[in-house]
């Protein structure tokens, strides 16, 4: 797999963790029991969405959530290609 494709998995698990989060906030904002019931196997359905996407990388090695290290060495590779292309704009 190619960073660009890596790039986009990590791009639509965070759309999806974002989803889940958002219709957690809006099953406690409605007052209705039928929109909340909608919301909740939406919600659901976003979970298992994002279990998928996770797995998915994870499989892959895209994502190794069990390891510190390798996050942070990710996190500072990927820092350092913004603070990069931050430059390279400049000149």
């Amino acid at each position: 797999m190619n960073q660009h494709d890596a790039h986009m998995a990590g791009e639509l698990l965070g759309f999806a963790k974002t989803g889940v989060r958002n219709l957690a906030a809006a099953i406690t904002e409605t007052a209705t029991p039928r929109v909340r019931e909608v919301l909740n196997r939406q919600l659901h359905d976003s979970i298992r969405s994002h279990a998928h996407i996770f797995n998915y990388m994870y499989e892959r090695g895209l994502y190794p959530a069990y390891s510190l290290e390798q996050i942070i060495q990710g996190d500072l590779r990927r820092a350092n290609m913004a603070l990069q292309m931050a430059v390279d704009e400049r000149y």
